[in-house]
């Protein structure tokens, strides 16, 4: 199955392959984790009791973090970092190594693959952009992909914005690596081990295919609703909002109805 194109088994995997598989290649980094609904704790109790589509896109996917704690500083032009126990600041002016792993990547790897360890940290050509690696490789079943991006509805302390981006990981088996945009000038920006970087949530590649994205219409008036239309806004809108006692999350409720169902059926 290695190579081939999967683009008509973008359905469930094979019962015995895994959706996602994730390798880490520096030993003490965190593990990735499945995301959750609280938004690691985050979400307000009202939100995560009520709000279906907030823990829900929450839940989507996996959180994972850096492999150390380091800092980086940016004085709009020059980028140095350091990191726990180095003692010192050290100029960012072109990729850098996980401290120690070249040597433990080499003592590992077959002997036409040593002195190819991935960069840990870079600085990129354009102001303020670095590159980062999270110490993982990843394997998705054919047909599917990662979206990479910020956690969802999890806040962070600033001083960095993260490009989202979609790998295909069935695909593409190399170093999980991602860009980030300093948005904070002269002061440390800290990057923590035990607190997610970034989300990804496996997608199917047709999801995001032209052939798919291209297959839309925008109706440009309200006038131009259908009666089905009217039903379905009646149903959703109106009819809660009608009722004396309106219980809360009828959506929730509705929704983990519809999924446990979808699930036995499936």
């Amino acid at each position: 199955m290695k190579n081939t194109d999967p683009a008509d088994t973008a359905g469930k995997p094979a019962a015995k392959q895994k959706l996602v598989t994730f390798h880490r290649m520096i030993p003490t980094a965190r593990m990735p984790q499945r995301a959750d609904r609280s938004a690691a704790g985050s979400l307000p109790t009202r939100a995560f009791r009520y709000c279906e589509a907030a823990t829900s896109a929450a839940a989507f996917g996996y959180y994972l973090f850096p492999p150390m704690a380091f800092s980086v500083q940016w004085d709009g032009h020059d980028i140095i970092w350091t990191f726990e126990g180095a003692g010192d600041w050290f100029p960012l002016n072109s990729a850098v190594q996980f401290p120690g792993y070249r040597d433990y990547f080499d003592s590992v790897a077959p002997d036409e693959i040593k002195e190819f360890s991935p960069p840990f940290l870079g600085a990129l050509q354009e102001p303020g952009l670095i590159q980062l690696w999270m110490g993982l490789t990843v394997r998705t079943a054919p047909g599917w992909s990662l979206l990479v991006r910020s956690p969802a509805n999890l806040p962070r302390s600033g001083g960095w914005e993260p490009f989202e981006g979609i790998v295909e990981t069935d695909r593409w088996f190399g170093p999980l690596i991602t860009n980030l945009r300093l948005t904070k000038t002269n002061v440390p920006i800290d990057f923590k081990p035990d607190y997610p970087l970034l989300q990804v949530q496996p997608i199917p590649r047709q999801a995001y295919e032209d052939s798919h994205l291209n297959n839309y219409e925008i109706v440009p008036e309200i006038t131009q609703f259908t009666p089905e239309d009217w039903d379905d806004y009646y149903d959703t809108v109106v009819r809660p909002n009608s009722q004396v006692v309106r219980p809360r999350g009828q959506y929730a409720a509705a929704a983990r109805k519809r999924r446990s169902s979808e699930d036995a059926a499936g």
